[in-house]
C-alpha cells in the first residue's frame, strides 16, 4: 500500500468539506451530546470556511491518498494562521484525521511525519497542535511521537465548554 500526499486546492472545497465532516463525527460523536455536535457542524462545516482555509496562504491542507482513493487529510498553519499565537518559530498541526476505514494502516503516521519534516524544512523550533482531553487515542499517538503537553485552552462543542490540551514537539 502505497500512501500519497495531494494539496487540496479550490476545486476541491466539497470534497473536503465532506472528509472534514465525516472524520470529525466518526471521531468524536460516540463520546459528545448529539445536540452539541449537531451545533458544532452547522457553525463550522460550510463551504464557505472551507474556501477560506484553502485560500489562505498560511495554511496548507493535503489529502492522504491510497490508490488514488481519499482516505485522510492533515493541515498545517503557519505564521499569522496558527489557531494560538505562537509566532513564526512554530508550525501548527491544526488537524489530522483518518478514514475509519483506513486506520490501523500507518496513514496518520505518514502524515503526522509529513508535518513534522514540513517543520524541519521550514526551520521551525517547534511543531504543536491542541487535542481534545478526553481523546486518548490521539494523546497516545502524539506521546509516542514525542509531543508533549505544554497548556490547555477552551474548546467549545456547541454549548459544551470542553478542554484541549496544547502538545509540542521541539525540533
Amino acid at each position: 500500500m502505497a500512501v500519497t500526499l495531494k494539496r487540496v486546492d479550490l476545486t476541491e472545497a466539497e470534497q473536503l468539506l465532506a472528509l472534514r465532516q465525516q472524520t470529525f463525527f466518526d471521531a468524536f460523536a460516540a463520546q459528545n451530546d448529539p445536540v452539541h455536535m449537531q451545533a458544532y457542524a452547522e457553525k463550522v462545516f460550510t463551504i464557505e470556511n472551507t474556501i477560506a482555509e484553502l485560500s489562505n496562504p498560511e495554511s496548507e491542507i493535503y489529502f492522504a491518498l491510497v490508490d488514488n482513493e481519499v482516505a485522510g487529510y492533515v493541515k498545517l498553519n503557519f505564521n499569522d494562521a496558527q489557531t494560538e499565537p505562537q509566532g513564526s518559530e512554530a508550525l501548527e498541526l491544526e488537524r489530522i484525521y483518518v478514514l475509519e476505514k483506513f486506520q490501523g494502516q500507518k496513514i496518520g503516521k505518514y502524515l503526522m511525519d509529513y508535518a513534522i519534516n514540513k517543520a524541519i524544512e521550514t526551520n521551525k523550533k517547534y511543531i504543536w497542535l491542541g487535542v481534545w482531553e478526553h481523546n486518548q487515542k490521539a494523546l497516545a499517538f502524539y506521546h509516542s511521537k514525542g509531543f508533549v503537553v505544554f497548556g490547555s485552552h477552551p474548546f467549545k462543542l456547541g454549548t459544551d465548554n470542553q478542554n484541549d490540551l496544547l502538545m509540542k514537539k521541539l525540533l
